[in-house]
């Protein structure tokens, strides 16, 4: 049914108002993986998702706006900072890892239910490596080696300084690289690739197979607001027809990416006060060569430049798309004013408020080497580029790679208790204290986090089903590590780490042929 509304002589269609238990909002990864979740957990609750682009998956979850694919701290040097006395800190991997853990176990048992297709489709063993040159570097690879090999997560994680070993496990890498250079590379081959926007589109292909499930494209949410009797009352703008539709629901999500901080802070919450947002984009450089990629076929990470943000941690990426190779280098970052790609130029200025004025210009002053490395990204020419390239390939040629926009990311900014602000570089998830609403906030490790983030969010904001028999009964055969310690029980790693290789078919590589349609124009 509709009603109608005349506004300055133009007929408004306005949908008489409907009601589901949990709106999602935004049709990427982290709303994809809220919902597969609630519809195992709680599958009582009615579901409502919108997303504002005629498609699923467009913004950072599409396979070439993604910076990762993969995380899980075997490889990502940021992950584990040297102190000044030589030790690395290796907690921020070992979190990554168990949550990325997590994420497999779920994936498997979804294959296994059937609401996920052939797991080749969206994962794939990748081996994953650190590299690095010149000797202080190495002594930190060295060291990081150390540590992460004595723990059991990462036990067995192999390591090389010898040209003729490296150049085995990346020849594209070592040839044309000096014979005296001082170099270094761990290996890991345990690792994957995941093509989270693929991922995405089966999550949802599954849930509109169950009931109590609807997903609406081109339908963005301009407005939400607390409703009296309990919940939220949201304004969805149907972008194809023009109609306005008002939804009621007992519970909000914002994973719209980007766009969730403008949408949290329209919701006049307090515990939006504060929270900025630094937007931050990207860039690839893409290979086009057939030849050239079949003969890399692991995730090369090497150590960001001083003052480039977590993102912008150079890489050269094997990975998977549509069952064929490709190859990437990047992400060259640049600053941008828009918190998604498909966004306005304007996103940065409307997000300012009173409250958050003062912690982003304090960011703004204290991160002037990181203003100017973005800005100088931004200026970089073909050569310099290919410059960049050539410290990870030393024999590439610039007819082989072809530049492509990658995506955007939008780090926190964060009032702290001095009331200054904190430039954050991980995910927050933002809770009111009702538990009616909640907000993804930051970027990197996103999705290959994303289970354990939306197990965080069900557990504060249901608090009362996630303590019931039936929630834990199932979220053990879902994920049979949650709340216990695959550091502290190898029995238990071995055996949830058995069931994922067999379900998802990750003990051997795959023969990847490279895409002779290559991503640059397949996924543009």
């Amino acid at each position: 049914m509709t009603s109608t509304d005349l506004r300055g002589g133009l007929e408004v269609k306005r949908d008489v108002a409907e009601r589901a238990d949990v709106v999602l909002v935004g049709g990427g990864v982290m709303s994809a993986t809220l919902g597969a979740l609630l519809r195992e957990l709680l599958p009582d609750q009615t579901i409502l998702a919108f997303e504002r682009l005629d498609t699923i998956a467009a913004e950072s979850s599409q396979v070439m706006n993604n910076a990762g694919t993969g995380h899980a701290g075997l490889c990502e040097l940021n992950y584990t900072p040297q102190g000044a006395d030589g030790h690395v800190d290796i907690r921020k991997a070992v979190q990554v890892h168990e949550a990325f853990e997590e994420a497999l176990q779920f994936w498997a048992s979804l294959v296994e239910d059937g609401m996920l297709p052939e797991p080749t489709s969206f994962v794939n063993p990748v081996p994953h490596v650190s590299f690095v040159r010149g000797a202080a570097d190495v002594r930190f690879l060295r060291a990081r080696h150390a540590a992460l090999d004595a723990h059991p997560l990462f036990a067995g994680m192999a390591y090389g300084e010898d040209h003729g070993v490296l150049g085995e496990w990346m020849p594209l890498v070592m040839e044309g690289r000096p014979a005296d250079e001082p170099v270094a590379a761990t290996r890991v081959d345990r690792g994957t690739d995941v093509d989270f926007g693929r991922l995405t589109r089966s999550l949802f292909t599954g849930l509109q197979t169950r009931p109590g499930f609807s997903l609406r494209v081109r339908h963005e949410v301009k407005w939400l607001k607390r409703d009296p009797a309990g919940g939220w009352r949201l304004g969805v703008h149907d972008r194809g027809t023009g109609a306005e539709r008002e939804v009621h629901a007992r519970f909000v999500f914002l994973g719209a990416g980007g766009g969730a901080l403008p949408l949290l802070q329209k919701a006049g919450v307090p515990e939006a006060r504060g929270y900025g947002g630094f937007p931050v984009n990207g860039q690839w450089l893409v290979c086009t060569n057939p030849d050239v990629i079949e003969r890399h076929h692991v995730k090369v990470y090497g150590k960001a430049a001083l003052g480039a943000p977590p993102m912008s941690v150079p890489h050269l990426d094997a990975r998977i798309w549509n069952g064929r190779a490709s190859l990437l280098f990047g992400p060259y970052a640049g600053f941008t004013t828009r918190y998604l790609r498909k966004g306005s130029p304007l996103d940065l200025f409307s997000s300012l408020r009173l409250h958050n004025l003062g912690p982003m210009l304090s960011v703004a002053r204290q991160n002037l080497d990181l203003i100017g490395y973005l800005v100088g990204q931004s200026l970089q020419s073909e050569r310099d580029r290919l410059e960049a390239l050539r410290e990870y390939v030393p024999e590439a040629r610039a007819e082989d790679w072809k530049l492509q926009l990658a995506g955007q990311r939008v780090q926190i900014i964060k009032r702290g208790p001095d009331g200054r602000g904190r430039l954050e570089f991980g995910t927050e998830l933002v809770v009111t204290a009702d538990g009616s609403l909640a907000a993804l906030l930051g970027a990197s490790p996103g999705a290959s986090t994303a289970v354990s983030s939306m197990l965080e969010l069900i557990e504060r904001c249901f608090p009362d089903r996630a303590a019931s028999p039936e929630y834990r009964a199932e979220l053990a055969r879902l994920i049979p590590s949650r709340g216990r310690s695959l550091t502290d029980e190898p029995d238990l790693l071995h055996a949830v780490r058995a069931r994922v290789d067999d379900v998802l078919q990750l003990e051997t590589p795959l023969p990847f042929r490279a895409a002779h349609d290559p991503l640059v124009t397949a996924a543009a």
